[in-house]
């Protein structure tokens, strides 16, 4: 798993798209500490776009991709996701794919720290720095406990849970070595298993 620095020194810059949380984060990096960021509040298919919009900046022009995979709105990262695939068929070029919660955990530097997001029906995306993303049920988190601003909950948190912050521009300089990143020809949003279907049987309507 590259770093970011390594991505960019391999490729000179990177568009990083990040719809995870209420705000949409858009980097134009050259460096981790040169970078030009926008930030909007809308919905991620009007947000992002107003984004790049801000920064000036033509997909096309590129020469790598990154993209927060999740934790976080599965609406936002398949929004980034569907634009990077159809940017890609216009012009291939490197992808990479990155956790939101193992940036924070790396920012924080604290391995016992747990940054946790909800993962619905009182389970929770559980990130510990250097460790397997988990998911486990509110009764289960004990100890340090971080939840990242701006991500959406509809389970009750924890009790003591504190806030994190996911300001990129701050964060991703701080984890510039860390082996944060992942490549992918497919992007789409992080999920702990493949869903699973059932197939449909017809059958006759009888009164009870």
């Amino acid at each position: 798993m590259p770093s970011l620095r390594h991505i960019l020194e391999t490729h000179g810059s990177l568009l990083l798209l990040d719809a995870a949380s209420g705000r949409i984060q858009v980097g134009h990096l050259m460096q981790p500490d040169h970078a030009r960021w926008a930030v909007s509040a809308q919905e991620a298919g009007t947000g992002l776009f107003h984004c790049l919009e801000s920064l000036k900046i033509n997909p096309m022009d590129a020469a790598a991709v990154a993209f927060c995979e999740g934790p976080g709105s599965i609406l936002g990262i398949r929004t980034s996701a569907m634009a990077i695939r159809a940017w890609q068929v216009l012009r291939s070029r490197p992808v990479y794919a990155y956790g939101s919660l193992m940036v924070v955990a790396h920012a924080l530097g604290d391995p016992e720290a747990k940054i946790i997001a909800d993962a619905r029906r009182d389970t929770w995306h559980c990130q510990q720095m250097n460790q397997p993303l988990q998911r486990v049920g509110t009764g289960e988190l004990h100890g340090t406990l971080y939840q990242p601003e701006g991500f959406r909950h509809w389970s009750k948190p924890p009790a003591g849970v504190r806030t994190a912050d996911y300001t990129l521009s701050k964060l991703l300089p701080r984890v510039a070595e860390a082996p944060l990143f992942t490549p992918t020809e497919e992007p789409d949003a992080f999920m702990h298993e493949s869903p699973g279907y059932r197939t449909w049987e017809p059958r006759i309507h009888r009164a009870p």
